[in-house]
């Protein structure tokens, strides 16, 4: 039996306005396991990227509990949560959020840095994740010189960077030509089959499609669910974003 990187619990969020709060997502629960592929789907304001952000430690829940590798990260202090984030999760954006003035590499390293993993350390294995990326060669140029595709598959080698037990991405097609994002969906494939366990938040209905299971949101709650590639042989027991 897989082990559950991620278990939320009758998870609510709501946020106080003048008159009636808003509810933005409404007692969810929701495991998944190592290895899993998750895609979270649903109209504009449903509550996805609330959830995600509440999953990532990001923001705190209203009530409820998310455990991450058995730690609770909704009962974290900020200091504990930041620290949290830096090695246990990693992070993929819509808009890249790379340093311009840095490299590929150095981008890519930056987290490490922050995790006080030792130079020759962090600059071999942002090479290598380049690498896997498709961008060895480019692994020395800046933001600027790279196409989009390009510096999206960066900013997954650095959410990759600290070997994060859970990889979460919010739209990472969206700002991509429809080409593009094919490529990035195969990333992604290649990333899970690989071992990484992922949760997209997504309006892209290909990258749905590719994903292990699609959980359909809305007005803040999971109204279904559908496993679409079963957890097999194909997907190697968890060791963690590895690549």
């Amino acid at each position: 039996m897989r082990e559950i990187v991620l278990a939320a619990r009758d998870v609510r969020r709501d946020y106080p306005v003048v008159g009636e709060p808003v509810h933005a997502v409404r007692g969810i629960s929701l495991d998944v396991a190592a290895g899993d592929w998750v895609a979270v789907v649903g109209p504009s304001g449903c509550g996805k990227s609330t959830l995600l952000n509440l999953l990532g430690a990001i923001d705190r829940p209203t009530a409820g509990s998310i455990s991450i590798r058995g730690k609770d990260v909704a009962r974290m202090n900020d200091a504990e949560a930041t620290r949290f984030r830096l090695t246990g999760i990693g992070f993929v954006f819509q808009r890249f959020y790379l340093m311009p003035t840095l490299t590929a590499s150095e981008n890519v390293e930056l987290p490490m840095s922050e995790a006080k993993v030792p130079r020759a350390q962090r600059v071999a294995r942002a090479r290598e994740l380049l690498t896997y990326v498709g961008l060895g060669a480019r692994a020395d140029h800046r933001p600027y010189q790279l196409s989009g595709g390009e510096q999206q598959r960066v900013a997954i080698a650095r959410a990759l960077a600290n070997q994060p037990a859970l990889l979460l991405a919010d739209e990472p097609t969206g700002e991509l030509d429809a080409r593009t994002g094919t490529e990035m969906i195969a990333l992604f494939d290649r990333l899970n089959r690989d071992g990484t366990t992922i949760v997209t938040v997504t309006h892209d209905e290909e990258l749905a499609q590719a994903a292990r299971r699609v959980v359909h949101m809305k007005d803040g709650a999971i109204v279904d669910q559908v496993v679409r590639r079963p957890l097999g042989d194909d997907a190697p027991a968890a060791r963690g974003a590895t690549a």
